[in-house]
């Protein structure tokens, strides 16, 4: 990633591309007073610096019936490299698992947790999370509602 210095267009290019990733570029160029070839230039150099780093479709879990999310705080019993590996490897292969960070504090991980109810959770808890090796303590917690949700942080 290059340290590339963003002006005013820069930053409308990506707040409109966030709103509509599917916007063409003579539609993006008209949005943010550019024709299609600095348009154009502008989007490329923005992907080329990783500061846009790729495209999706945002999919409604509710829609798809996962509508029943779960964060889960982890304590490994080892905080070595292996074991944080190890750990990582074996989440990554949980279609469960949406989101996974790597915390400070008290807890190694965070984990968001998208099923279908809590009888699906509690499969899930048990019939797989637990059964990792190197687990020390899981902490669950229900949210009861979205306050904000975001994609990227703009300005």
């Amino acid at each position: 990633m290059t340290n590339m210095i963003l002006d005013r267009t820069d930053m409308s290019i990506l707040r409109a591309l966030q709103k509509n990733g599917r916007i063409t570029i003579n539609e993006l160029g008209e949005t943010v007073g550019l024709s299609a070839s600095p348009a154009a230039r502008r989007v490329r150099l923005l992907e080329e610096a990783g500061i846009i780093g790729g495209y999706a479709a945002l999919i409604d879990e509710v829609a798809l019936g996962f509508g029943f999310s779960v964060f889960v705080s982890v304590k490994l019993d080892k905080q070595v490299d292996k074991a944080l590996a190890k750990f990582e490897a074996a989440i990554r292969t949980f279609p469960e698992v949406v989101d996974c960070w790597l915390m400070t504090g008290n807890r190694d991980y965070l984990l968001r947790i998208a099923t279908t109810g809590l009888a699906d959770f509690e499969r899930f808890l048990v019939g797989k999370f637990t059964k990792l090796p190197g687990v020390a303590s899981i902490e669950s917690s229900i949210p009861l509602r979205r306050v904000k949700s975001g994609l990227a942080r703009i300005s």
